[in-house]
């Protein structure tokens, strides 16, 4: 009789524990977006590489666009009296930074230098988990917290600083040894600069390395520059960029050399090699090589006795230890009256 109603019990049992057949078809989907979920929260980010280069050159471009609005801005008050908006410069400075950044970032809208190079400006700081990552460089823009820091530091923080540097500057704060905190506290803005300019240089060689945060506001700010298209290539081409390079180097290579160039000691050098030697003789021998004027007080130069004028032979000697004859190249060691005695031109 007991095992009767064990059989039975059991059975009973058995057959109230087996599920329907579509239970477990309904488990597996609902646990199929938790366990997406779980495995994108857990997939790092896609590794990505933004030229060193385009971020430099968007800087630059930044700089540039200023400098061509205050141009324009200036050509306003042209009419005005010459230099009256040189002691307002830090605020033209601080209102075109403002500009910029109200109708660029404040609005979710990359620089004209980031946009230029394809750039934009990505909160770091949110790690979000996305359904599908394609190319790495998804990401939400900056809050409105990372947008008001960055033009408190950019704008406001520039321009406190060059006012600062200029009062200070103005009133001799590092000369005035009788008002020693005066001193201090130019010792203390030196010590302020120099701490900075040290910072910066670190966090250039750490953006070299990563290519991330070219300056200290975005590293503070975790705001890193991507590119804004993947499949957008720079607006300006590097072609023209070498070429802007290259005069730019050229140019300055001729503004060293030119002064050097018009020396006396490069025109004796290369006296050997001109073609304009026969010619010398035909010259007129009273006028002055230098002025081009008849002397009114004439002196010549020893040992090649040359005409001069005096002042322009005594500010030359003067001017140049090794002064040399401009006519013959030949280093001026005296100077003498005409019909007179030798004078020392020292």
């Amino acid at each position: 009789m007991d095992r009767r109603t064990l059989a039975s019990s059991s059975s009973s049992s058995s057959t109230a524990e087996v599920p329907p057949p579509d239970t477990w078809i309904k488990l597996y989907q609902s646990l199929i977006p938790q366990w997406k979920c779980v495995s994108l929260s857990h997939q790092p980010r896609v590794p990505i590489k933004i030229s060193r280069v385009n971020q430099f050159d968007a800087a630059r471009l930044d700089v540039e666009m200023t400098a061509m609005l205050k141009e324009q801005l200036l050509k306003v008050f042209s009419l005005l009296k010459p230099g009256i908006l040189f002691q307002y410069e830090p605020e033209l400075d601080a209102f075109l930074g403002f500009l910029i950044w109200r109708f660029s970032i404040w609005v979710d809208k990359p620089p004209p230098g980031n946009a230029l190079m394809n750039l934009r400006y990505r909160d770091e700081r949110v790690k979000e988990a996305r359904e599908k990552v394609r190319t790495g460089l998804e990401g939400p823009g900056l809050t409105v917290a990372q947008k008001t820091w960055y033009c408190i530091a950019t704008v406001g923080g520039q321009y406190m600083w060059t006012r600062l540097c200029s009062f200070s500057a103005f009133r001799r704060w590092g000369e005035s040894e009788e008002r020693p905190l005066a001193q201090r506290a130019w010792f203390f803005l030196q010590r302020i600069e120099g701490f900075y300019r040290a910072a910066a240089f670190g966090n250039l060689l750490i953006f070299l390395l990563t290519g991330k945060y070219r300056s200290l506001i975005e590293r503070a700010l975790r705001a890193r520059l991507v590119y804004g298209s993947p499949n957008m290539n720079r607006s300006v081409s590097f072609e023209y960029m070498n070429r802007q390079l290259v005069w730019n180097e050229f140019s300055e290579m001729l503004l060293l050399l030119l002064p050097l160039l018009n020396s006396p000691s490069f025109r004796h050098l290369f006296h050997p090699f001109s073609k304009d030697k026969s010619s010398g003789s035909t010259r007129d021998e009273t006028s002055c090589p230098i002025c081009q004027a008849s002397p009114s007080v004439p002196f010549i130069a020893l040992p090649c006795r040359h005409r001069y004028c005096y002042y322009c032979l005594r500010t030359r000697c003067s001017a140049t230890p090794s002064f040399g004859c401009s006519r013959c190249g030949e280093i001026v060691t005296a100077m003498q009256r005409l019909g007179g005695s030798a004078d020392d031109r020292s």
